[in-house]
């Protein structure tokens, strides 16, 4: 069973990856990206998409930052801290006569 889901797997990344790669080649077109004071950028629109993701996902991953290092101390302080010592048995059981 499981390599049946492994191979199903497997097929669905291959069937995105060949999904994507002809969204690449259908869209060879050079697009014309204009910034502010008259820049401007030619390139292809697969490159154009490709920009965009790799800036969103940079974006964010560095606005997740702040967040991790709060817990990376939190996790690192709560270590330093020794644990309360318990006994390993309270008490002995009483029997009552």
């Amino acid at each position: 069973m499981k390599r049946l889901i492994g191979l199903l797997q497997t097929l669905l990344k291959a069937a995105i990856f060949f999904t994507l790669f002809a969204f690449a080649l259908n869209n060879q077109d050079d697009v014309t990206v204009r910034f502010f004071f008259g820049t401007e950028w030619h390139s292809p629109l697969v490159l154009v998409v490709l920009a965009a993701f790799a800036l969103g996902l940079t974006l964010g991953v560095l606005s997740m930052v702040p967040r991790w290092w709060r817990e990376r101390r939190a996790a690192q302080k709560a270590q330093s801290v020794p644990a309360p010592i318990h006994p390993s048995s309270p008490h002995p059981p009483e029997h009552g006569t």
